[in-house]
């Protein structure tokens, strides 16, 4: 088992990364004195896979946990949705001091912390993260959000957990595309602050796709002490927080597009892909790097070309990114591989980009 800290202003929580975590978890709840009754929330899917051994756990450990069930899909990461919960949690009589337990990806993790942190005006939150991109990225960072339509996170707070509980055994009943979702952050990742971390995803790709124990370890703990760090030392996303957000201007622009059939991982990885070639443009990036990121996603089982939309609906969409600034986007371009930085583009440049053959 491998841990982190994540630093925020209020303290900080851990990150625990390694299997059969439902012993330890049982232990934390007991020394947080939450009280015993705790709020598990997933959907039917995950409950039927993985519920049923950490709820007989819990049980047996003396915990009385309510269990609400979200439906799986993009689209109820919405208000209405969060609505819904509100009224299942007054139904449960949850109390201020009620653990609220998330135990999915990225969709169950935003929409169960953004219902945590706004019913009686914070819940304590623990993440359980079932897929791979939601224990690299998406349960790391406390920003939780829902949807407007689809427009992704357009409202949200920042609500950091009190704990993740990373579990890989939950990984191996994932299907190959899930898989490779987690892989495109987690090469973001890589791209942005750790060369190590790519260099042992050029040489144990294979290893991870067929969920190697220690190997899947070894990338999930480098990806998310890469997020740690950045996020320790800027919560609110008010400077080098930002650099995470590589290959997501244009990916979910994508996203919003293909009213989300691409999926997150794939929309970043070609997000990903068009940065780097923005910054070999602006000849900050060099051919070399640039086909090296380039061959790693490829390898990953990733897309790097724009899937058949309209060019124009893309870059439409884009002008309701969070950083678009004086009519120019902030983008985070690679200037080597562990290192980006954050520049203005003009639109124009964007749009010559994407309308180059791939």
């Amino acid at each position: 088992m491998k841990a982190l800290i994540v630093r925020h202003a209020q303290g900080g929580y851990p990150v625990l990364i390694g299997s059969r975590l439902e012993s330890r978890l049982a232990a934390w709840l007991e020394r947080q004195q939450y009280g015993r009754r705790v709020v598990l929330i997933s959907h039917p899917e995950i409950l039927a896979q993985h519920g049923q051994g950490l709820l007989d756990y819990l049980e047996g450990s003396g915990f009385e946990v309510a269990v609400i069930k979200i439906p799986a899909g993009e689209e109820y990461k919405s208000l209405a949705e969060a609505g819904r919960l509100y009224h299942e949690l007054v139904e449960n009589l949850v109390e201020r001091q009620t653990a609220v337990l998330a135990m999915g990806g990225g969709v169950i993790g935003d929409l169960a912390g953004f219902v945590a942190a706004t019913f009686k005006r914070g819940l304590p939150l623990v993440h359980l993260p079932t897929t791979l991109l939601a224990q690299v990225d998406s349960s790391l960072g406390g920003k939780t959000a829902v949807n407007v339509g689809t427009i992704k996170n357009q409202v949200g707070v920042f609500y950091p957990p009190r704990a993740v509980f990373s579990d890989i055994e939950y990984l191996k009943t994932l299907p190959a595309s899930e898989i490779e979702n987690g892989l495109a952050e987690i090469i973001k990742s890589a791209v942005i602050r750790d060369p190590r971390l790519f260099v042992l995803l050029e040489h144990r790709m294979e290893g991870i796709k067929a969920m190697e124990g220690r190997v899947v370890e070894e990338a999930v703990f480098l990806t998310a002490a890469v997020k740690a760090w950045i996020v320790s030392r800027d919560e609110y996303e008010t400077g080098i927080r930002q650099v995470l957000n590589l290959g997501h201007t244009v990916g979910h622009a994508i996203e919003a597009v293909t009213d989300f059939r691409i999926s997150h991982g794939q929309a970043v990885a070609i997000g990903t892909v068009a940065a780097g070639k923005i910054a070999h443009r602006l000849q900050l990036f060099s051919g070399r790097e640039l086909e090296r990121m380039r061959s790693l996603i490829a390898y990953a089982g990733l897309p790097q070309v724009l899937p058949e939309v309209d060019l124009a609906d893309v870059l439409e969409a884009m002008k309701h990114d969070k950083k678009i600034t004086r009519g120019r986007l902030r983008f985070v371009l690679p200037v080597r591989i562990g290192q980006v930085v954050l520049r203005d583009v003009e639109p124009a440049l964007v749009a010559e980009v994407l309308a180059e053959p791939w």
